[in-house]
């Protein structure tokens, strides 16, 4: 079976040693419509939301449970990382490779300049599976928790993990 989305993606998984789990789907640009597709699927599911700061020179894109609620304003006050908006469709694909409806952290493999910092919701550690689409709204791949940050190791983006919720 051919695998949607980004085939390096697979060959970096491959080469460290990181099994998944493939699943596809018809496209699903929100995660709410993808969590009609996930409910068999035992695994973290996550929004992965990308903003930039208001001079526009800095990138962050922040990981948490997709049934979670996130307010701007609050994740401006414990990111602390003053006024943040939602980066354009343009800035999107400059730094992730990736289209609007297919944010992924594996969007990494495309940041050849580290600039994208990630904010990570502390809560998803206590998952041993997660699930992102591989760089394309038309499949998911759960891989696990630990295998999620031996990638981000690989990446070499910084990353951190914050309490997002109470």
């Amino acid at each position: 079976m051919d695998k949607r989305g980004d085939p390096r993606l697979y060959k970096i998984l491959y080469d460290l040693y990181i099994p998944y789990d493939y699943y596809e789907h018809p496209p699903v640009p929100t995660v709410e419509e993808a969590s009609k597709y996930w409910k068999d699927i035992e695994s973290a599911h996550c929004k992965n939301l990308f903003f930039r700061n208001h001079k526009g020179n800095r990138h962050y894109l922040v990981i948490f449970e997709y049934s979670m609620l996130l307010k701007i304003r609050e994740l401006e006050q414990r990111l602390g990382q003053g006024k943040l908006t939602f980066a354009s469709p343009k800035r999107l694909m400059r730094y992730l490779g990736l289209e609007a409806g297919s944010v992924s952290p594996f969007g990494l493999i495309n940041d050849k300049g580290k600039h994208v910092h990630l904010f990570i919701d502390e809560n998803l550690r206590s998952y041993e599976r997660i699930s992102f689409h591989p760089n394309l709204n038309t499949a998911s791949v759960v891989i696990p928790f630990k295998g999620f940050e031996k990638f981000l190791d690989w990446t070499g983006n910084s990353y951190e993990y914050i309490r997002l919720y109470d």
